[in-house]
């Protein structure tokens, strides 16, 4: 965007130490929109002041956030794809991230398992097939989920430094599964991120039998470790939760998002960060409308 006499003036009142007057300019420079953000920056690169640069900061952030909640709306409305939903997630973080490369890394991961695939093998073989080129021959790992760090939540960084923790790499095992025309979808176990791999011809014959009964196996995205129906028993029995039906029905993408979400905005529940967490759990509500 050209510079001009107002955007000028404008700028030289982002360190007016009146509220009122710091409200009134931001919302005027939001409303330019996301092609005043070079001049931000530049104006940015002339600053010493450190206060002032924060201001640019969140304003510049502010702008992208707008950009955001539009273009996640529009996929709530729509088909809700889950790897376009994650990458719209991590976009948050890194506003100018290439979503192309991200698809170029699932690609590259989801040729090597298809070459290995074939339609004699059962669910078990296909998950064992899956895992060795996953876990061991890309090396990718799970680490438990924790708030210190931000980036074990977004697909593009859990591609990137292969490890992610249990929900970012359930959805990247999810969406590879997907283009594999493999059956396995995230399910609603308590306090857990767990997938499960579906007999497609028990849900055609038996429409209306127990949602569990409709689950071959699990699966951990941690590791791809894979456990029996009496391990999720077992583990109820430790819980002291009855396991009702819907918590073996598939989760839908929004879902999963919206879980995304709320366990990522966690990592923002500091003074500093707490604008943050709010406008991540504004993502997670409009899921809810």
């Amino acid at each position: 965007m050209t510079e001009n006499k107002e955007i000028e003036a404008l700028f030289k009142l982002i360190d007016d130490p009146d509220e009122d007057v710091y409200n009134t300019v931001s919302e005027k420079i939001i409303s330019f929109g996301k092609g005043i953000i070079p001049n931000l920056e530049n104006y940015w690169e002339h600053v010493r002041n450190e206060e002032i640069q924060e201001r640019i900061e969140l304003l510049i952030h502010r702008l992208h956030f707008r950009d955001l909640t539009q273009e996640f709306t529009e996929w709530a409305n729509d088909q809700a794809d889950l790897l376009n939903g994650s990458i719209i997630i991590s976009k948050y973080h890194y506003p100018d991230m290439q979503p192309a490369q991200v698809r170029q890394l699932i690609e590259k991961i989801r040729r090597n398992i298809w070459l290995e695939l074939n339609n004699y093998l059962t669910p078990i073989e296909k998950i064992n097939v899956f895992n060795s080129i996953f876990f061991n021959y890309f090396k990718h790992t799970g680490v438990e989920i924790g708030y210190d760090n931000p980036e074990y939540f977004l697909i593009n960084k859990t591609l990137e430094s292969k490890k992610g923790n249990a929900i970012s790499n359930g959805i990247l095992y999810q969406c590879l599964c997907y283009l594999l025309d493999i059956p396995v979808k995230a399910i609603h176990i308590p306090r857990q991120y767990i997938l499960g791999f579906f007999d497609e011809q028990y849900e055609v014959l038996n429409p209306s039998g127990h949602s569990s009964e409709k689950i071959l196996f699990y699966i951990d995205p941690i590791n791809g470790q894979m456990y029996s129906h009496k391990d999720i028993e077992n583990y109820f029995k430790r819980i002291s939760v009855p396991p009702t039906a819907s918590y073996f029905r598939p989760l839908s993408n929004k879902r999963i998002i919206q879980q995304l979400l709320t366990e990522l905005s966690k990592c923002f529940d500091n003074e500093n960060n707490q604008y943050k967490m709010n406008e991540l759990l504004s993502l997670a509500q409009i899921l809810d409308k």
